[in-house]
């Protein structure tokens, strides 16, 4: 009996079983915390089991274009460019809308047509921006959960159907297959990943500290949705530069208006057209998300819309600028990655048989067509030339192409490197490479290459130019192409003002046999971010922030501070017991004010009784703040 009453009185206090003989020496049965064990256990499946039942991913299907198939064929356009159906009319649609302008869309690594499509105008992408303000107002007030669900929906459709995404971003943009799954793929993954995992832990209300003086108060930051933003992306990653920002927006509780470039509509088209199914399948409106595809004088009719409340901007530093001066006609917050110079420096004695790869891949992924590529290899001079050499005969083996043209047996040849997306900087590259070999510097490639069985596309030659200094032009400006440039130092404080020494600020690499020398170095590079013994490991890690400084931009995007810049990030102040205690106004300051002396007698001894150093100060303070109020 007494254990029964031990149970139901005493919980905490282990009992022996009532047939236990010696209750002193017996081990005790902590019944309490069994039963509370189980029930938590219970409760715990129970939601985990609801949460997953509610909030699983929806499977859903979205037919991929038949010009992603490599055995797709079309009319092959000779020099084809955005308005190639002005000079053709076998290109232009079958109806077109009088006034209207219309973008020719076609495969850079073959110049096959994939279709006509019309561009946006003025009206229409106002129309689009207040679809979304309608949509929005419904979906700010989605909890975390169903946000979740879509991107765990996006997530599965993404993975189970990269190999048509990947092949419908390489026939838009003439890349190989690896840059898509490594560029492409991969990194949007991981962004969603993050989302799932860790976007509500960003955007969760968070406790404040507080201090002496607002002891009572409790204080909060809530990172509210903005309403419609818009994001302007570049094309060199169709995929993933239309779904990041569209997915963060989502998460953050937004809309969102997409511009991306003429480029590549056909792809992004596509590709946003299946997050708007997945929207629609989970039961919310598509119009959440909207795609704009315009020249750049109907741009105004986004960057200047009053209802667009922040805009993401991924491109070149001339459009940017303009874009960040619109933005000013009603004070639109804006982040601008405005591409990079990056640079990779290679300490004295590293191993450069160990890197190579790592260093070929960075310069020559997507063709250099990527802002965090590596555009300038600073060696030390004693390695220059071993490094020249070991990368020309690499280059010299790079095998150029497109990974969706098969041939009449089927196959589809290995490739390295795909196409540009368009011929329009041959000619600058060409001269800009010319005028380093003129000062002095050395170099392989550097022009068109003419391929032999894909005349009609657009291919640079792998190229690299060694001996390079910092007052040529092939040091300074972004070339955006597969070009090795190779500068060599001869001290490290020589290596550090060279890799500080442009105008640009995104990314960087530092390689060398000390891992403490290079994170000596890399802190002192003035970038946005700077990889280890490794190159761009840094955006697959979407808790980081993505983004530069000086000409490179400003703001991040990616990680809590990307996130939370597409937010209203509002401080929320409440009384912590206000039956007891609340803000009051002591007579002594009350309006009218009865005496200059009284009132600042108590407002000096509040301020030393606050923030003196030293109690015996404060406690003096104190003692006049109290005589002052008694007057």
């Amino acid at each position: 009996m007494s254990s029964l009453v031990s149970v139901l009185f005493h919980p905490l206090i282990s009992f022996n079983p009532l047939w236990s003989e010696d209750r002193e020496n017996e081990g005790g049965l902590d019944v309490f915390w069994a039963l509370a064990i189980c029930v938590a256990l219970g409760i715990w499946l129970v939601v985990e089991r609801y949460q997953k039942a509610q909030y699983a991913a929806v499977a859903f299907k979205f037919e991929a274009h038949e010009a992603a198939d490599p055995a797709f064929e079309s009319l092959a356009i000779t020099n084809p460019h955005l308005n190639s159906h002005q000079e053709n009319e076998d290109l232009c649609p079958l109806i077109m809308v009088d006034g209207a302008r219309y973008i020719t869309c076609y495969d850079p690594a073959t110049g096959l047509h994939l279709e006509t499509i019309k561009a946006d105008s003025e009206e229409e992408i106002a129309h689009k921006i207040n679809l979304a303000v309608e949509a929005q107002k419904t979906w700010r007030n989605t909890n975390f959960g169903r946000r979740r669900r879509v991107m765990r929906s996006l997530n599965k459709w993404l993975v189970e159907n990269q190999d048509v995404c990947a092949r419908m971003a390489c026939r838009d943009t003439g890349k190989t297959l690896v840059d898509a799954a490594l560029g492409e793929i991969i990194t949007t993954c991981s962004k969603l990943q993050w989302l799932i995992d860790h976007g509500e832990r960003a955007l969760r209300p968070e406790s404040r500290a507080s201090n002496l003086i607002l002891c009572y108060k409790s204080s909060k930051v809530y990172y509210e949705p903005l309403g419609v933003v818009a994001a302007i992306v570049s094309w060199n990653y169709p995929l993933h530069n239309a779904w990041s920002p569209i997915i963060a927006s989502l998460f953050a509780g937004n809309a969102i208006v997409l511009k991306c470039s003429e480029n590549v509509y056909w792809s992004t088209r596509w590709f946003v057209g299946a997050i708007q199914e997945c929207l629609r399948v989970c039961g919310h409106n598509p119009d959440l998300v909207q795609l704009v595809c315009c020249y750049p004088e109907q741009a105004d009719a986004l960057t200047r819309s009053p209802l667009i409340k922040h805009i993401t901007f991924i491109g070149s530093e001339t459009v940017g600028r303009k874009i960040a001066i619109a933005a000013t006609e009603h004070l639109t917050p804006v982040t601008l990655e405005l591409g990079g110079k990056d640079p990779a420096i290679i300490l004295e004695g590293t191993d450069l048989e160990k890197w190579a790869s790592l260093w070929m891949r960075g310069i020559f992924q997507n063709v250099g067509q990527n802002c965090i590529g590596i555009e300038r290899v600073i060696v030390h001079e004693s390695q220059h030339d071993e490094l020249y050499e070991l990368l020309l005969k690499r280059i010299a083996m790079l095998r150029t192409g497109s990974v969706l043209c098969q041939n009449d047996s089927g196959f589809v040849g290995t490739v390295d490197c795909g196409a540009m997306i368009s011929r329009d900087r041959f000619e600058s590259l060409s001269t800009v490479i010319e005028e380093a070999k003129e000062a002095g510097a050395t170099g392989h490639g550097g022009a068109q290459y003419n391929h032999v069985y894909h005349d009609k596309g657009y291919y640079f030659q792998g190229t690299i130019v060694g001996h390079v200094t910092p007052d040529m032009r092939i040091a300074q400006e972004e070339l955006f192409a597969p070009v090795a440039t190779l500068m060599p130092f001869e001290t490290v404080e020589e290596a550090i003002e060279l890799a500080n020494g442009t105008r640009y600020g995104l990314g960087a690499s530092v390689f060398g046999p000390s891992q403490d020398l290079c994170v000596k170095v890399a802190k002192r590079l003035e970038c946005g971010m700077v990889s280890v013994n490794d190159f761009g490991v840094f955006y697959l890690n979407q808790d980081l922030p993505f983004g530069g400084i000086k000409a490179s931009g400003y703001g991040r995007f990616g990680g809590p501070e990307g996130l939370r810049a597409l937010t209203n990030v509002k401080a929320i102040m409440v009384d912590r017991w206000p039956a007891l205690a609340e803000t009051g106004i002591p007579g002594v300051l009350d309006y009218p004010i009865r005496s200059l002396v009284s009132s600042w007698d108590f407002v000096s001894g509040l301020v030393t009784f606050l923030y003196a150093e030293g109690w015996r100060r404060r406690i003096g303070g104190l003692w006049r703040l109290i005589g002052a109020s008694r007057k």
